[in-house]
């Protein structure tokens, strides 16, 4: 498949960089609103599976078709911003689709990480990654640390305390 369209020019050639130097690059992707400790911890511990971390964010756009008209709360341009700016992320780029599963494919990963909430069969870009000779690993998520709860706990007034 050809990554036109997919990947910015200057992606293409941090892969094609890093792909010549031997170095392991693992993928994930997320929506990222309200950006809190659960996603750094998470891709934290996605970044520790190899030597680049990748990580697709969903567009405005896609975000409001899996999770409905009120998301995202923070716009697509910051949360790409944000995500990028963390020390264990070494590359983020946008993605237009409901499933990353063209951005996977253009990236072409090693490993393929994704949240242990959903099972190997539900992960998109798996049987791409495994014909390649690549690994997907699933990982523990802080179920307590979502912005899904963080929403919720401003919806109803409760702060991080009441649980």
């Amino acid at each position: 498949m050809s990554d036109a369209g997919v990947l910015p020019d200057d992606a293409r050639a941090r892969l094609a960089a890093w792909r010549a130097r031997g170095e392991t690059i693992v993928f994930t992707n997320g929506v990222y609103d309200l950006l809190h400790r659960g996603h750094v911890e998470y891709l934290e511990d996605a970044r520790a599976l190899g030597d680049r971390l990748v990580v697709g964010v969903n567009s405005d756009a896609s975000v409001r078709r899996l999770k409905g008209p009120s998301r995202p709360i923070v716009g697509e341009a910051d949360r790409l911003a944000l995500v990028a700016a963390l020390a264990c992320v070494d590359l983020a780029v946008r993605f237009e689709d409901d499933t990353p599963l063209a951005l996977i494919e253009a990236v072409a990963p090693d490993v393929l990480a994704k949240g242990a909430d959903y099972a190997l069969e539900q992960i998109v870009g798996r049987e791409s990654v495994e014909a390649r000779g690549g690994q997907v690993v699933r990982i523990a998520l802080r179920e307590w640390l979502s912005s899904s709860a963080i929403i919720e706990r401003i919806r109803t007034g409760r702060s991080a305390f009441e649980g």
